[in-house]
This record gives C-alpha cells, sequence and structure tokens, in this order.
C-alpha cells in the first residue's frame, strides 16, 4: 500500500547545524526526525540504535534505566555529533538536563534540540499501537518521572504532539527556521 501524505517543503532558512529531536518514548522522535531530515537533506540517526545490548535488554524487560546505563550511549552519540562533518538530525530522549550538556559540550557546532511534548495519554496510546519497538508502555511513567523540561534552553524549541505528524513537522522547520 503506498502511503499518500503531505511531505513539507523544502525550508527557505535551515538550522545550520545538527537537530536532536527529543521526548520521552511514544512522542514520535524517529518519525519527526526523519521528516525533519529529509527537509533539510540532512542524514538521520536513530539514536535507539547506538543503544548498548544491556541497556536494549534492561528496557525490553520493563527495567527503567539508570543515569550509569544511559552515558555510554550518549557519549556514543556525542562522539557522532562531533565526528560528522555535516548537520545531521538525531532521535535521542535527552530526558535530563546534564544529558542536553553533555551532547552539547562534545559537539563544535551549535545545536538545536526539538523537545516533542504530550499528554501521558496520547503518549500510552501512541505506545501501545506501535509494533516492533522494545520499548514498554510500563516504563512510560518513569520516562516522564525524569523528563527535565527544556523549556527556555538556548535553541530549543516545545512542539505539541496532538495533532497529526505534518503539521508537527511544519511546527518544527518553522521554528528551527528562525533559530
Amino acid at each position: 500500500m503506498i502511503e499518500n501524505r503531505h511531505r513539507p517543503s523544502r525550508p527557505g532558512r535551515r538550522f545550520p547545524s545538527s537537530i536532536v529531536v527529543m521526548g520521552v518514548s511514544g512522542s514520535g522522535k524517529s518519525s519527526v526526525g526523519e521528516r525533519i531530515a529529509e527537509a533539510y537533506g540532512y542524514p538521520f540517526i536513530e539514536g535507539d540504535a547506538l543503544h548498548p545490548p544491556e541497556n536494549i535488554r534492561k528496557m525490553s524487560e520493563g527495567i527503567p534505566l539508570t543515569d550509569h546505563d544511559r552515558w555510554p550511549w550518549l557519549e556514543a552519540i556525542g562522539r557522532l555529533l562531533a565526528e560528522t562533518p555535516g548537520p545531521v538530525v538525531v532521535a535521542c530522549s535527552a530526558l535530563k538536563l546534564s544529558y542536553r550538556e553533555k551532547l552539547r559540550e562534545g559537539t563544535p557546532k551549535r545545536l538545536a534540540f526539538v523537545h516533542l511534548h504530550g499528554a501521558e495519554a496520547v503518549l500510552a496510546e501512541r505506545m501501545q499501537h506501535r509494533t516492533g519497538h522494545f520499548m514498554p508502555t510500563s516504563l512510560l511513567k518513569t520516562q516522564l518521572a525524569t523528563l527535565e523540561d527544556p523549556t527556555g534552553e538556548a535553541n530549543t524549541v516545545t512542539i505539541n504532539i496532538d495533532q497529526p505528524l505534518d503539521a508537527i513537522v511544519e511546527e518544527a522547520l518553522a521554528a528551527l527556521g528562525k533559530m
């Protein structure tokens, strides 16, 4: 089946550096990140693919990750951001300020964050309907409790996910274009 959906046109003004699409599980980081990358012509990196196998095992079993678990993963993402010659779009939860600071420190270029925010009920429903992902819905509450709202941080925009994907992407592109 061919999916017929609107694709955002290439924006006139692009954010000139790498972008992290962040938020809790179920917020749409991968879908939005892929669409932003496509619109800008930047490579997309799925941050979940950089998790060590032990992290994947823990999350699959419903065990929340600790800061100790997350640091090697964040370091891998930071290295990738620093070593990639041009801008990229990365999907990464980046739940805490200290995690976002770690990513900013490791990146010699300016870094933008697109925070995808939504009500717990919307997030849970999305998680229940997706297939092939290791993160169980049972971990949503711990992710929400861990999330430190990035509102007010430099080069950060927050987008409400309780709208169609096209609208989320268009809003993110518009906000990034103003940075």
